[in-house]
């Protein structure tokens, strides 16, 4: 199971993810839950990397299975709305497959 652990501070503001696991939905390279859940975070990622100067603290795993984002408290206030703005994006995106999937994806929010 893919498990995502999204951190929001108490004003709502987003400041980290954790997505690790695989779905196991179907076989290594015909699994459409992991790849939508890949397609979706990277692109968000992608986006904020490509259409903001935000620095991001990404970490990934070797061999897949895990990616992480830490994201910078002391951004400029435009910028990060624009990252949290990408990130909530990502997290209706995962949302969806996780209603649809909910066996091979799990969202939680702390």
């Amino acid at each position: 199971m893919i498990q995502v652990d999204v951190v929001r501070q108490p004003s709502g503001r987003i400041s980290s993810f954790t997505m690790e696991g695989h779905a196991e939905f179907a076989e290594h390279g015909k699994d459409l839950v992991c790849a939508g859940a890949t397609a979706v975070s990277f692109g968000a990622l992608n986006a904020i990397l490509s259409l903001t100067d935000a620095k991001l603290g990404i970490e990934q795993g070797e061999e897949g299975g895990l990616l992480r984002c830490l994201v910078p408290e002391d951004l400029p206030a435009d910028i990060d709305e624009k990252v949290q703005l990408l990130l909530e994006g990502m997290v209706v995106s995962l949302q969806t497959i996780e209603r649809e999937y909910s066996k091979y994806i799990n969202i939680t929010f702390h």
